[in-house]
């Protein structure tokens, strides 16, 4: 069950990673990649990747002002939307628990970016959890 939904999580950040690169909408790199046999779109995928997008201008802001020292520019493409699906499970995702929310969003940036971008992400997502109660509104 992890791995397949760490696999939609992976997916997920890759069609953000894709709409921004490409400065596309999310719904258009879904739909695109639907139409491909390879990598498979699920229905996780597909609802994780456009609730963050719907969410993007608050799930930014929280992001924002948690990230000492950084800027959303700053951050790498990757660990910024990585970073964004953290935040909305974490904050609005009431089916996952907050320690599955971080743990999965480390471990996608384990595979996906640089050896410090976990650090980062598990340091960000936790001082926003401790906030949690005052965010997630």
């Amino acid at each position: 069950m992890a791995s397949s939904r760490r696999k939609a999580r992976i997916r997920a950040v890759e069609v953000l990673y894709e709409a921004e690169a490409r400065d596309t909408s999310v719904a258009e790199v879904l739909e695109r990649r639907r139409q491909q046999p390879e990598p498979p779109i699920n229905e996780f995928t597909r609802r994780l990747a456009a609730h963050i997008d719907e969410n993007r201008d608050r799930v930014d802001a929280v992001i924002a002002e948690y990230a000492v020292g950084w800027t959303l520019e700053r951050m790498p493409i990757v660990d910024r939307n990585v970073l964004r699906m953290g935040v909305y499970e974490l904050l609005w995702d009431d089916d996952i628990p907050d320690g599955v929310a971080v743990a999965e969003a480390v471990a996608v940036v384990r595979e996906l970016s640089s050896n410090e971008a976990p650090t980062f992400v598990n340091g960000l997502l936790s001082r926003i959890l401790e906030q949690k109660s005052s965010l997630a509104n």
